[in-house]
């Protein structure tokens, strides 16, 4: 399954695109150009984005040339990182896709444990960069996820039942608006601004930089537990009625997966079916941890890794695929995971279901996250007990068709559970996104939006409408 953000040849008459060709020390790149089609591949090479135009622009001043550029060629700007969420963008046919990649600035703050990260910044290099001095950031579970379009989008990792969301810790962002101009928003400038982005994602102008609080983490107790897919049933219900008295200290995630017989994995997992659940325990005593997790340890798996780990290997303890990959994938937010939602669950993806997801994951809420965040953004809670997101390799058309089908299948049998909007970092495909926030911050992120952006140059992966858009008030 391939899917497409626009149509198969780009329709805007090129004179309009050429108008950028001078910008960015002449990294721009427009169709049939040798670096177009390189340029414009998003992280999820299963998403066919074929924009007006590709530019690289290296610093702010040169993001808010093309973004005025774009304006005056009646083009639109839809700012992108490494692409991993790229499937919302929709059609790119009159869109400059402004990729940020080469903005790589990282710079440590440890005295006030702050981190100030360029747009282009993957997680792994503040992980290190941070764990110099002894410090951690509330990074995924990728490291090659750009911080700025997770963070904008929430951001939910392995310190988050303690910390909360990374959008909320979130000290001050660096933005150029829909027509040129550049901010720096905080609590105290521009704070409608800082409310907006921090969970309202891209809209609201191109961030250029962010700056983020630090944590006093060194190590975690941390790891997974494995099991062969036959013991999913005791496994699962077991975990689920453990995450009800959880200590906020622990956040974790329950998987099936259906690995592939690939040469680059270990024998033990190639072709496997299995059962893990993976966390972090945020305690400096490895006694502590071990008794979080013993009902857990009690059922016996058959690989168990949990120790003493340093705080920048929790970067990929969850073992996300690094590097370009096709996918396709569905979520929700889940209320609650009662008797009849464990079993479709496991009649959905465990042994016998013929299921083609590579994952079906359960990802633990609670804790912080359940509780308003003091002066947070505009998603400074996710409401629910769990998130569901299954995903599946899309390595031909056949395979993704199949996939996308299998984790729809997924969401669709647990509606009734939904807790009603969908976490947006975890959704990889258009869905209404006025359904992720409540009624009042939505009308509230629309006038934010038609201040920043009133011709509506902007182009984000879940759009936010301004509040009136072809003359018509918008839903």
């Amino acid at each position: 399954m391939t899917i497409e953000s626009s149509p198969a040849a780009t329709s805007v008459p090129s004179t309009r695109a050429h108008a950028l060709r001078g910008l960015c020390a002449g990294a721009v790149h427009l169709p049939g150009d040798p670096g177009y089609d390189e340029a414009r591949m998003p992280w999820n090479v299963a998403v066919d984005q074929r924009p007006a135009a590709v530019a690289y622009p290296a610093n702010a001043d040169e993001v808010a040339d093309v973004v005025r550029a774009a304006a005056d060629a009646g083009l639109r700007v839809a700012p992108q990182g490494t692409g991993h969420n790229a499937g919302p963008l929709g059609d790119l046919s009159r869109t400059v896709l402004l990729r940020t990649s080469a903005m790589t600035g990282v710079d440590i703050d440890p005295e006030r444990r702050i981190a100030r990260v360029e747009a282009g910044v993957l997680w792994l290099d503040v992980v290190e960069a941070a764990a110099a001095y002894g410090l951690a950031a509330l990074h995924g579970s990728s490291p090659d996820v750009g911080v700025v379009g997770y963070t904008l989008g929430g951001g939910m990792g392995w310190y988050a039942r303690r910390h909360g969301l990374a959008a909320n810790h979130v000290t001050a962002v660096e933005l150029v608006l829909g027509d040129g101009s550049q901010v720096r928003a905080t609590a105290d400038e521009h704070p409608d601004l800082f409310w907006a982005v921090r969970g309202g994602g891209g809209n609201f102008g191109v961030v250029t930089a962010l700056e983020l609080r630090l944590f006093p983490i060194e190590s975690a107790y941390a790891g997974m537990l494995m099991w062969d897919q036959a013991h999913a049933e005791r496994v699962l219900r077991t975990w689920v009625a453990w995450t009800e008295t959880a200590p906020e200290s622990v956040t974790t995630s329950f998987r099936m997966l259906n690995l592939p017989p690939l040469p680059e994995l270990p024998p033990f997992l190639r072709g496997r079916q299995l059962v893990v659940i993976d966390g972090a325990v945020l305690t400096d005593d490895d006694e502590t941890g071990a008794g979080v997790i013993a009902e857990l340890r009690a059922l016996e798996p058959e690989l168990d890794s949990f120790a003493r780990v340093p705080a920048a290997a929790l970067s990929r303890l969850h073992m996300d695929p690094e590097g370009p990959t096709p996918g396709v994938s569905n979520s929700s937010v889940l209320a609650d995971l009662p008797e009849p939602a464990i079993e479709s669950f496991l009649a959905l993806t465990g042994p016998g279901s013929g299921s083609s997801l590579l994952s079906a994951e359960l990802r633990q809420l609670g804790g912080a996250l359940s509780r308003p965040a003091e002066g947070g953004g505009a998603m400074s809670m996710v409401d629910g007990r769990f998130v569901l997101f299954g995903v599946a390799v899309a390595m031909t058309p056949e395979l993704g068709e199949k996939g996308h089908a299998d984790a729809t299948a997924l969401v669709d049998a647990m509606t009734s559970y939904a807790a009603g909007g969908a976490y947006l970092n975890f959704a990889e495909a258009p869905v209404d996104v006025s359904r992720s926030f409540a009624a009042d911050a939505w009308a509230r992120l629309k006038g934010i939006r038609s201040a920043a952006d009133p011709d509506g140059v902007l182009q984000a992966n879940h759009r936010i409408p301004r509040l009136y858009e072809n003359g018509l008030p918008s839903a």
